[in-house]
């Protein structure tokens, strides 16, 4: 089992660097342009910018849960409470980031509408999708895990 969780904890890092540099190279870059589209509401631009970092910010909450989640699972301690905190954690941060780019629809909306590019309202509706798979994915695994602690506490109370 080490090695099936050693090669999720690397998938985790890997997810992470590259929305870490989208974070740093590509996120002003589309806050520009988006400033760039409308002068004369140049406050676009820091509300794309908050919007899109504070998005990243459960995102990678959500990674270091899952991290602590493999951890968990390493230690041979998967059925346990803190595993159903983990998953109830991830459930709450992919709620969030989906909330957060419902909330970031009207300013991508209104990119697309300027620059006639419907592929960025497509790409904002990819995202809040999945985001809430992944919420409902974790709420399911919760219920499964809080069963299974149940089950498992009624058997160590009958032996």
């Amino acid at each position: 089992m080490k090695r099936e969780t050693m090669f999720l904890k690397l998938a985790v890092v890997v997810m992470g660097i590259p929305i870490l540099a989208l974070c740093v190279f590509v996120v002003p870059t589309i806050a520009n342009f988006a400033a760039e589209l409308y002068p004369e509401m140049s406050y676009i631009k820091y509300l794309i910018l908050i919007n899109m970092y504070a998005a990243a910010i459960p995102f990678y909450f959500a990674l270091y849960q899952t991290f602590k989640l493999l951890n968990l699972i390493d230690m041979e301690n998967a059925f346990s409470e803190r595993s159903v905190k983990a998953l109830k954690t991830i459930k709450y941060c992919a709620v969030l980031i989906s909330s957060l780019y419902v909330l970031g629809m009207p300013l991508y909306y209104l990119l697309a509408e300027r620059d006639d590019a419907p592929g960025i309202i497509v790409i904002g509706l990819v995202l809040i999708f999945a985001s809430f798979v992944i919420a409902v994915f974790a709420a399911v695994l919760e219920k499964l895990l809080t069963s299974a602690i149940e089950i498992k506490i009624e058997n160590d109370l009958t032996v």
